[in-house]
């Protein structure tokens, strides 16, 4: 088997790759649907990025907790309540939306609701990767889950800017568009059933106790490769990665394009983010200058798709900038899984994610408002200047911390040294 899909040799790993690429192309057509159908509802920029902040401020909030969740519990246990803890979400506010009763504060409050749901179950996914596939293959199995969720990325938006218009592009073709989702989660939730729970490899559950959230940060605060790295994915996650909101504005906005046109731009993003996937699958070790230049890298490219005269040159530098910013997230995502002590994978993972993705929320309204009262390129530039100002601060910080402190740093287990993570 070819080195970029060697995880898949594991029958387990197969079964759950599969459930989780149906029920990603059901969450990126759910994401397109929904920007879209706050768009139909409010016409306002500001609205969408309210949209997105609800929807992301439970990995915020609650990401500590589900990563104490994670070394508590049984964490297929606890993927398959959280499948059903997202699709009911989903289901009502599809529902809403193909009846024609939908206002914007159902959108509100149900995005909320499906943001909890998320936000306790990502720690869980995130680390039950390891007790499927084991060491030997971790790193290449969090490169191809990120290519399995951008192949989603990659058919999703399209299918649905496809349906909406099919619709007449209103109200009621988002919702069928977000029952899809719904229904999606069967597959996931199938898959996590069907597994053979004798050839899993549990990691050892920790006891229930109160400082479990603390320890986990003490933890982080002992690795300077850790807080590096974590420090990368949250100027990309808050300064970067509010896609739905700046291609929403730069192609109705600034181009003037409709539903379709939209879904086509998520799709194309969704090609570099998918090969930036692949590469990232075929590298045996992450290390960490390529998170810290591949975030450089994509701070660029973020500041000039802002400049792009055209709909098709916008289109066009897209693939890029999903390709940067998958490199850096799967390569941070690996290193995070293959250095963390095993004890403490959920709760270091808990962390990862509540930067990542959890930040968006701080951002997003911020995002949608410079969108609205300047346009969406003055929104890209600054984010990206801002991006790129906040990853270079922190490779300053851990040279300084390297200088002082000497050039081992331990990972989880020990094996790993600076030398083989910058080298």
């Amino acid at each position: 088997m070819s080195p970029t899909f060697r995880a898949l040799r594991v029958r387990n790993y197969r079964i759950y790759a599969i459930g989780s690429f149906i029920s990603n192309i059901g969450t990126w057509m759910q994401n397109t649907a929904q920007a879209w159908l706050v768009l139909v509802l409010t016409g306002s920029g500001s609205a969408l990025g309210i949209t997105v902040a609800l929807q992301l401020l439970p990995t915020l909030l609650l990401s500590p907790i589900g990563g104490v969740i994670a070394d508590q519990f049984p964490k297929r246990t606890v993927l398959r309540i959280m499948q059903v803890g997202m699709a009911v979400p989903a289901a009502i506010l599809g529902v809403l939306a193909v009846t024609g009763v939908v206002q914007a504060w159902h959108v509100y409050v149900l995005a909320f609701v499906f943001g909890i749901g998320r936000a306790l179950e990502a720690p869980a996914r995130q680390a039950f990767v390891a007790e499927m596939v084991g060491r030997e293959d971790l790193g290449n199995a969090v490169a191809l889950n990120s290519a399995s969720f951008n192949a989603g990325r990659l058919i999703g938006p399209g299918v649905a800017g496809m349906l909406i218009a099919a619709f007449g592009a209103g109200v009621v073709g988002t919702g069928w568009v977000i029952v899809l989702n719904a229904a999606s989660y069967a597959a996931a939730f199938l898959a996590l059933q069907v597994m053979d729970v004798k050839r899993l490899t549990p990691t050892a559950l920790i006891s229930r106790r109160s400082r479990a959230v603390r320890e986990g940060i003490a933890y982080v605060r002992t690795r300077p490769d850790l807080v590096l790295v974590l420090a990368c994915v949250l100027c990309l996650g808050g300064f970067g990665m509010n896609f739905q909101i700046t291609s929403a504005l730069m192609a109705t906005d600034e181009f003037g394009k409709g539903a379709q046109e939209f879904g086509i731009l998520g799709s194309v993003l969704a090609v570099g983010s998918f090969f930036g996937a692949l590469l990232a699958a075929r590298r045996a070790r992450p290390r960490l200058r390529l998170v810290v230049g591949g975030g450089m890298l994509f701070a660029v490219l973020q500041t000039v798709s802002g400049l792009m005269p055209t709909f098709t040159t916008y289109a066009l530098v897209l693939p890029l900038l999903g390709l940067s910013v998958l490199t850096v997230i799967t390569s941070a995502n690996a290193l995070v899984q293959l250095t963390s002590a095993p004890e403490m994978r959920g709760r270091v993972a808990s962390i990862f994610l509540m930067l990542a993705i959890g930040s968006v929320p701080l951002t997003a309204p911020i995002v949608g408002w410079l969108g609205e009262e300047f346009g969406a390129r003055v929104a890209l530039v600054s984010t990206g200047v801002a991006t790129g100002l906040g990853i270079g601060l922190a490779a300053i910080w851990f040279l300084r911390q390297r200088d002082r402190t000497g050039k081992s740093v331990a990972g989880g287990d020990g094996s790993f040294e600076l030398g083989q993570l910058v080298g």
